[in-house]
């Protein structure tokens, strides 16, 4: 028998974003997200903790769809929930690290949620700019200066680069 999480992500994942069931899919799945999270963010306060099917309930949304909100909310809680196991009467805790949160949602290229107004209130606006940076930094390669002909080669064999690994 299929996890919670199993059958989140079978049926979700195969839904593809360019046909009409798939978009129509993931904009009702995004619109709920949204909403759990203007939640979540206006009351950071509030300890939101139950169990799946309770706190599904609680933000009166389906199972499934709820799964999928822990799904991706889980790597930026304060302790991770056991989501590969879980079923609706596992305990969850929606507890999470506003900075990773925030950075994650960026990560996610998710807009609609770290442009949400409740993020004012949580953290300034030059935190928001740092986490933004910091997160568009972590994604860009730098190539370091290639090495001339006649340096040493960077390998470590003791040879020019244009005998060795230059050739």
């Amino acid at each position: 028998m299929a996890t919670l999480l199993e059958t989140w992500r079978e049926g979700a994942y195969g839904k593809d974003m360019n046909t009409k069931e798939g978009k129509l899919f993931w904009g009702n799945y995004f619109n709920i997200e949204k909403g759990i999270y203007e939640e979540i963010l206006s009351h950071p306060k509030k300890e939101y903790k139950g169990t799946v099917a309770e706190l599904a309930k609680s933000f009166k949304c389906d199972l499934n769809i709820f799964v999928g909100f822990l799904d991706g909310i889980n790597d930026s809680l304060v302790t991770a929930n056991p989501i590969e196991e879980m079923d609706e009467n596992t305990e969850v805790s929606l507890k999470y690290d506003k900075e990773k949160l925030y950075y994650n949602m960026v990560e996610a290229k998710a807009d609609w949620l770290y442009g949400l107004p409740q993020w004012d209130k949580l953290l300034t606006e030059e935190k928001r700019k740092e986490l933004y940076k910091e997160q568009k930094k972590s994604g860009t390669v730098v190539v370091g200066k290639k090495p001339g002909r006649n340096d040493p080669c960077p390998c470590g064999s003791g040879k020019k680069y244009k005998f060795c690994c230059g050739k």
